[in-house]
């Protein structure tokens, strides 16, 4: 698990490092940018011509750092400093003169055009302002060009909070960023622009900044550390009963979906609950789940059962492929006031539960507050929020106030997956970023996929934010070596569920068998 920090948490581990442990700014500096140049020399050649743009702050001063020891290896390199020489910080005016006394070429308003690499080092974490002058009309010309493009810490023109673009920013294709992922390196459009990221470490001693908003992602130990063990004493009801309440007349798809990934991610036994109309398909479909239906005719008898199954579940779905008539209202109904087990809520229940006068108009100068138990969990794309927002609130709007609205949604004691391309799950103050996944996965079914892989994980004793977190990131895995095979023009959602075999088997494998089994 790795922290994300915006620019404010992270100027205050850059204090902390200075002033309360010790470490001066310049060595720092000079361990920034030997981070810097080792990445480069793993791509750059002895042949290359390489131009380091850099500004008066101390991200410049990275940049200058960096010259120097490519200069010193013997590469081929000159300095751009834009902006006023004599408003340097002092630790660039110092690196200036190092870079300077050992033969470093200095140059002015330099053409860019004759070099095939750049290194972006005009701004850092810290720019509040739009680029414009001769900031913009370097980082348009970089753009246009055919460059080799490196950012040190962040693409100059990426806001580091939101990942917003100030008027316009470098495109890189690899950035290097000091000690922690920075919020704008994961957020898009800031994302696009960052190319690949390595997060070198530079000597920060782990210092927790303080933090309104717990931020982070996973990475591939995460899953090993979370993922439910399997005992070598079981059944199918250690691995816990996933109830799918899911798909209405002649329409089975998100509910063969929902359940076979539930399966997939190591579920016991998944109970699905449908339209009598869907029996057929079902069962040819998937003969492993355990088929209940009802009928329209005799529904208020059907309840009763049903009641009796959200009674006996270990999880819950509910939604994918639903409706929204009368019996998809009573089901969710009856879900809302017997469930005591985590339960995803999903598409078309989703618009239920403001039908039902369980989230409450949004009011932008207030919390959102939604009358729902802490452990159900919502999962809706941008769209599906603005509508719980009581649609006072753009996708437009959401997209520019993204974690403004998070924070408001965090409020709730539930759990809120927003999903995108950079799925953000939420509860209380922990907001967790995912950064698995890819474009071919934006096809249809996809979510009803990652419903069934997150009430599989619960189902099997994940608490409902562990299973929502690691769920989203195995979504985002499978659809990725999924992908390898496949190609992403050609994904489909089914082709998702089967990735989960390939993660999961990949991950057993890794593990010893008597921790996989839960010995020690």
């Amino acid at each position: 698990m790795k922290q994300i920090l915006n620019s404010r948490e992270m100027q205050e581990i850059d204090r902390h490092t200075i002033e309360d442990i010790g470490i001066p700014s310049m060595v720092l500096m000079e361990r920034a940018a030997l981070s810097v140049v080792e990445e480069l020399e793993k791509t750059i050649k002895i042949t290359d011509t390489i131009l380091c743009v850099c500004g008066t702050g101390n991200n410049g001063g990275d940049g200058i750092a960096i010259a120097r020891m490519l200069y010193q290896k013997g590469y081929q390199v000159t300095v751009c400093i834009l902006g006023d020489k004599t408003k340097c910080s002092a630790e660039t005016k110092q690196q200036y003169q190092i870079a300077k006394n050992i033969g470093v070429k200095f140059e002015d308003k330099k053409e860019t055009k004759e070099y095939t690499i750049i290194v972006d080092a005009i701004f850092g974490i810290g720019l509040t302002r739009d680029i414009g002058g001769i900031y913009e009309e370097y980082v348009e010309r970089i753009n246009r060009e055919k460059h080799f493009v490196c950012a040190v810490d962040i693409p100059s023109g990426i806001c580091s909070n939101t990942g917003k673009i100030r008027h316009t920013a470098i495109k890189a294709d690899i950035t290097v960023t000091f000690g922690y992922w920075k919020l704008g390196l994961l957020l898009y459009p800031g994302a696009e622009y960052a190319g690949r990221v390595v997060v070198a470490d530079i000597g920060f001693d782990g210092f927790a900044a303080n933090t309104e908003f717990e931020k982070f992602l996973y990475e591939a130990e995460d899953i090993t550390r979370l993922l439910p063990k399997r005992k070598t004493y079981s059944n199918k009801g250690t691995y816990g009963k996933v109830l799918i309440i899911a798909g209405s007349k002649n329409m089975s798809g998100a509910c063969f979906l929902s359940a076979k990934a539930a399966y997939r991610s190591g579920a016991g036994l998944v109970r699905i609950v449908t339209p009598e109309e869907n029996r057929i398909i079902m069962q040819t479909s998937l003969p492993e789940a355990v088929l209940d239906t009802y009928r329209l005719e005799t529904f208020p008898e059907d309840c009763l059962r049903i009641k009796k199954y959200i009674e006996e579940s270990d999880s819950i779905v509910i939604g994918p492929g639903m409706g929204k008539d009368s019996e998809a209202e009573q089901l969710l109904q009856m879900v809302i006031e017997n469930s005591k087990v985590p339960t995803v809520v999903d598409a078309d229940a989703l618009h239920l539960l403001v039908k039902l006068g369980k989230i409450p108009p949004y009011q932008k100068e207030k919390p959102c507050k939604w009358n729902l138990p802490e452990y159900f969990i919502l999962t809706p794309h941008r769209k599906e929020l603005a509508m719980l927002l009581g649609n006072q609130t753009t996708v437009k709007e959401i997209c520019d106030n993204l974690l403004t609205i998070l924070r408001s949604c965090s409020n709730n004691p539930n759990i809120t997956v927003l999903k995108d391309a950079r799925t953000i799950v939420l509860k209380d103050k922990r907001c967790y970023i995912n950064t698995s996944g890819n474009d071919g996965m934006a096809t249809a079914g996809a979510g009803d996929v990652l419903t069934g892989i997150i009430a599989g994980l619960a189902g099997q004793g994940l608490s409902p934010y562990d299973a929502a977190t690691l769920g989203v990131y195995l979504h985002g895995l499978a659809g990725d070596k999924v992908s390898i095979s496949k190609g992403k023009y050609s994904l489909l959602a089914e082709d998702i569920v089967e990735g989960i075999i390939v993660v999961l088997s990949e991950i057993s494998s890794q593990i010893p068998r008597s921790k996989l089994r839960g010995m020690t």
